[in-house]
């Protein structure tokens, strides 16, 4: 795949590394198991990595977290804003939790309660709005640009996809 700068992958193993070092510590280690019914299935092997277990559910908190630990002190006293239906919101609220920033996500219309409720649990300012996550997504960079809290995109970030 080749991005605008002529590069296959924007995402180098210097920069997983990096995030390997950031995430030390502030993570959990989550194993992988090997699934036999589906190595059968597909006549191969087949492993989970447990992601389900870190404290926000999901692997998104490994993204978040290594984007805002990036952060300078004025970009974090600006605070983070945010999209998602669900894991992303939950991995940044977690992320700016640990790190001392405040967060605002939002959240379309009709998001699942658990997932609302979780976000908003994890200390992040949550609103609601649109009918979907591009909707959201639109009124969470209007804000970022009208305020200037840094947009934490859900993977087009490159510190995002390293985490």
């Amino acid at each position: 795949m080749d991005f605008p700068d002529g590069t296959d992958l924007p995402v180098t193993l210097a920069d997983v590394e990096a995030a390997q070092r950031t995430l030390e510590g502030v993570i959990a280690r989550t194993p992988i198991e090997q699934s036999r019914a589906l190595g059968r299935i597909t006549g191969s092997s087949v492993s989970f990595k447990c992601e389900n277990l870190q404290r926000a559910g999901s692997f998104k908190v490994r993204g978040a977290y290594n984007r805002m630990a990036q952060l300078t002190e004025a970009e974090r006293a600006r605070g983070v804003v945010a999209a998602s239906a669900g894991n992303h919101a939950q991995g940044v609220a977690v992320a700016a939790a640990r790190l001392g920033i405040a967060a605002r996500i939002y959240m379309p219309l009709g998001v699942a309660l658990p997932k609302l409720a979780a976000t908003r649990g994890h200390g992040a300012e949550v609103v609601l709005h649109g009918h979907n996550v591009d909707e959201a997504l639109a009124e969470a960079k209007k804000y970022a640009d009208e305020t200037g809290a840094v947009f934490v995109h859900p993977f087009d970030n490159v510190d995002v996809v390293a985490g």
